[in-house]
């Protein structure tokens, strides 16, 4: 009987133990009164400084969201710049709460550094451009091309398959920041600059004559980017993950920016569940019954945030794609908030 209680005894000692590991970047995050946040150097439409230092992008939305979700103020954050070598010791060390940052999901990252991804921000795939002057139309014209590429990012190995796969030769030419690589294109060095198409359109807004320049219509790889939280802390995992779907479901309930308020006094089912008028979802994610309308009314809907980042309200002009929702043509998908 003695060993049955000592048995019940460390194994309730060890969930309370687990419990309070796995609280600890919310603690952390409320105890500190803001949210570290891993972004890019300066990627427009994902995640870009003005010249006030006021951060903006697709990326940025999904810390303002979680802000308001966990603090009620998505302004308390602390937006950490870092280059795509430096952006996973960050959130291994602890210096960032999450990263959102332009980051492709793939086994070997997401079972090798200490670190999970909670969804997809945008689906994503890597192209190349080029000068027009060139006359060039499709990727299967660059054999023995010379090619801009970034160090520290899955363009790499892409790259190589690629041009293997399609017995190609090329030059790799490659470089520490997406600055540097992009530059380098501009000024002649190389003949393409690769890396995922989104930013592609993003980093051709940085040159002198964006109209001389094109991007090819082959996309040779799979990139879906989202962001990361370190292992081992579960609520912490859940929150971030959820904070996504919340946005991506307010899109496909029609909830915007502008009538949350309204749609939040539904009587309907789904929506009681969800705006916390009926269950408590909310506490069970360590939150707010009000966490989803803390969410649109910081950032507005997935689809707002898409096109006022990188979609048609924006110089990017990115059309939605995959990542329309799933019941228009696309595969982005939330999971039901129930």
């Amino acid at each position: 009987m003695k060993r049955v209680s000592l048995v019940f005894t460390l194994a309730l000692a060890a969930g309370f133990s687990s419990q309070a590991a796995s609280a600890q970047t919310l603690k952390t995050v409320k105890d500190r009164g803001q949210l570290s946040c891993g972004v890019s150097q300066g990627l427009p439409g994902f995640s870009s400084p003005d010249d006030k230092g006021n951060w903006t992008g697709l990326d940025v939305d999904v810390c303002r969201a979680i802000a308001a979700a966990v603090l009620n103020d998505p302004t308390k954050i602390k937006f950490v710049p870092l280059s795509a070598k430096d952006r996973f010791t960050a959130l291994q060390s602890g210096e960032i709460d999450v990263l959102s940052r332009n980051t492709t999901w793939t086994v070997s990252r997401d079972t090798s550094l200490g670190a999970n991804f909670t969804g997809v921000t945008y689906y994503d795939g890597q192209g190349f451009m080029v000068k027009k002057a060139l006359k060039v139309n499709s990727a299967l014209e660059l054999n023995s091309a010379s090619v801009c590429v970034q160090t520290g990012t899955t363009t790499e190995q892409n790259l190589a398959d690629y041009f293997k796969g399609n017995n190609m030769k090329y030059e790799v030419i490659a470089f520490g920041t997406a600055d540097e690589t992009v530059k380098a294109y501009e000024s002649g060095r190389c003949d393409v600059f690769t890396t995922d198409v989104s930013q592609l359109y993003a980093q051709r807004l940085k040159l002198a004559n964006p109209a001389d320049h094109v991007v090819l219509p082959e996309v040779v790889s799979k990139e879906p980017l989202g962001p990361m939280v370190r292992h081992g802390d579960d609520q912490w995992f859940d929150i971030v993950k959820w904070t996504l779907f919340a946005m991506v479901t307010a899109e496909e309930m029609g909830v915007t920016q502008k009538n949350v308020d309204e749609m939040a006094k539904s009587d309907k089912p789904e929506f009681k569940r969800v705006f916390g008028a009926d269950g408590n979802l909310g506490e069970q994610l360590g939150l707010t019954k009000d966490w989803v309308t803390r969410i649109v009314k910081a950032t507005g809907n997935y689809g707002e945030s898409f096109d006022r980042n990188v979609g048609a309200g924006s110089k990017l002009g990115i059309a939605r794609g995959l990542n329309q929702l799933w019941n228009k043509g696309g595969i982005q998908y939330a999971p039901p908030i129930r």
